[in-house]
């Protein structure tokens, strides 16, 4: 009877960590068909902005004529966006929302991934609701991985750019290279986000 309860409490020890362990994995994020299917939309209540959907080519117009539409907005409070299909025009988009003056917040349990984090990080003000979630990973560009191009390349210097711009320390940007391969996502810890200065409160 001992050595059966024994068996039953080191069998659930067993299962409970593979559980830990799996939870604790990287967990795939979309690919770029699920992405598409995520179409970018706004949602406008008071002077919030809610944002949802996959930054895209048409991300840079939208927000001109968000704020043509509604020049009250002051706030673009981001629900879930999965990452990027254009990163020239979510770069655009960031360096818009700066120039605005408008400040972003992370919805609370909502979440950023991949290039979202690069839309986040234009806002003057940053702030992260509870339980949201922010996911880094190496850009891809079909040819080479972010991490395997020579340092010296200038794609390095235009993103560490953006980001000192965006007030954010270069090596915020070697980080979110060695975080996670582009299949994957690594979420930033609370700790992470004052380290790397993503938030500004």
């Amino acid at each position: 009877m001992v050595n059966t309860s024994l068996r039953r409490a080191s069998t659930l020890l067993l299962v409970t960590i593979a559980f830990l362990v799996g939870c604790s994995s990287s967990p795939p994020i979309s690919n770029r068909g699920q992405m598409g299917e995520s179409e970018l939309s706004f949602y406008v209540e008071d002077d919030q902005a809610y944002v949802s959907g996959v930054l895209d080519s048409s991300l840079p117009q939208q927000l001109t004529q968000l704020i043509k539409s509604h020049p009250n907005v002051t706030d673009l409070v981001l629900v879930d966006i999965p990452g990027s299909l254009d990163q020239a025009a979510t770069i655009e988009g960031a360096r818009m929302i700066r120039r605005l003056g408008l400040n972003t917040h992370i919805a609370r349990t909502g979440y950023v991934l991949s290039g979202g984090v690069d839309l986040f990080l234009g806002g003057v003000k940053r702030t992260i609701g509870p339980g949201a979630g922010v996911g880094v990973h190496s850009w891809y560009d079909a040819k080479e991985w972010g991490s395997e191009v020579n340092l010296a390349d200038p794609v390095h210097a235009s993103y560490v750019n953006f980001y000192l711009a965006m007030g954010v320390p270069e090596r915020f940007y070697w980080f979110t290279l060695n975080a996670a391969p582009s299949e994957r996502v690594y979420f930033l810890s609370p700790e992470e986000f004052y380290d790397y200065e993503l938030v500004t409160d």
